[in-house]
């Protein structure tokens, strides 16, 4: 059952878009010649906010406590190896149903994986920046364990889980559509990025956190339009049909989340700012990260189609693998186990046994 003493999995979803004045702005801008799209698109967001969801779907306990940050363990076999989220959004899309779990998945395949959930900031934690929640949260959740895991990060998660692999003894690094040179992103998609965090920083440091509205106005620029077509496209599918409803869990991830720390939020603006992780410049646990200079074996699977994490923005480790499945795709969608779950779990089964 759901470990009750952690939010992140226990907050129902928003059911619609967030923020939605900012959603409807989108979608009379992208629609203004076309009120046949607009009605149609609106028409997607009602029977998508009237869903049935169900009851709720259960989550193992935390095995691991570190603050607000827990460890859940999903059974398996053999040595820890534990995936990190990103901060944004909530873990459980490496869990997302039953027929598209990597952490499941990977569990029944002689893994034994274990998720990161940051579990909700409070306002008291606004000077707890990204490098330190590895810091304060993620490193003495790894130094709980019996044995050195391997990490597996998924989009920022795996940002900070290259610095724990820095700071830490562990056993191997996945990187999964992580970004570290923040200058891949491109200069169009940076000043985009500049232009959001000056208008937002003076409310978020009122409020000492950086809430998830505001990254996700940040999602919506980089493909309007792609995310009003969804939205039409749901209008035609039947409500029963098994696609509605992997829309409808899909789309209510998306809409979820916990914000950030007001120091976590602009650290992250600083990076697209002045790429201080990809010129060498990121201290995390005393020292400058280097994925150049990783002491364990490490793998990055990129992705040539990623809208959210550009493949430029990778960190270049000499063993990197690219697919061509999206940011999210390549967790859950359709080719999602034979581009990643399977090559990832055969890397993982490879590793050099422990000593």
């Amino acid at each position: 059952m759901i470990d009750s003493g952690l939010p992140s999995f226990d907050d129902a979803p928003q059911h619609g878009p967030r923020p939605l004045p900012l959603f409807l702005d989108m979608l009379r801008s992208e629609t203004a010649a076309s009120p046949e799209r607009r009605a149609k698109a609106l028409a997607g967001l009602r029977a998508y906010q009237a869903a049935d969801r169900g009851a709720a779907r259960p989550f193992p306990a935390a095995v691991q406590r570190a603050g607000r940050a827990a460890l859940r363990d999903y059974g398996g076999a053999g040595r820890p190896v534990v995936f990190v989220p990103s901060l944004i959004n909530p873990p459980f899309i490496l869990d997302l149903a039953d027929d598209r779990s990597l952490l499941r998945w990977l569990a029944g395949e002689g893994v034994r994986p274990m998720l990161v959930d940051w579990g909700a900031p409070s306002p008291g934690e606004r000077d707890l920046d990204i490098a330190g929640h590895v810091e304060a949260l993620l490193l003495p959740l790894l130094r709980a364990l019996p044995e050195p895991p391997v990490l597996v990060g998924y989009c920022l998660g795996g940002t900070m889980a290259l610095a724990a692999a820095a700071a830490l003894p562990v056993a191997g690094l996945a990187l999964l559509a992580a970004p570290w040179h923040f200058a891949g992103f491109g200069a169009a998609a940076r000043a985009e990025v500049a232009g959001l965090w000056a208008a937002a920083e003076p409310a978020c440091r009122a409020l000492g956190l950086v809430p998830m509205e505001v990254l996700q106005s940040g999602f919506w620029r980089l493909d309007p339009a792609r995310t009003i077509a969804k939205y039409e496209a749901f209008a035609d599918l039947d409500p029963a049909s098994p696609r509605a409803a992997s829309f409808v869990t899909l789309e209510d991830w998306a809409n979820a989340g916990a914000p950030l720390t007001y120091a976590a939020g602009a650290e992250l603006f600083a990076f697209f700012a002045d790429d201080a992780p990809g010129r060498g410049d990121w201290t995390v646990a005393g020292r400058r990260v280097d994925p150049a200079a990783l002491p364990c074996p490490a793998v990055d699977f990129v992705s040539t189609s990623d809208r959210i994490v550009p493949a430029a923005s990778a960190a270049r480790l000499a063993d990197t693998r690219t697919l061509g499945a999206g940011h999210v795709g390549m967790i859950v969608g359709g080719r999602a186990r034979s581009e990643l779950w399977e090559p990832l779990a055969r890397w993982l089964t490879a590793l050099p046994a422990p000593r």
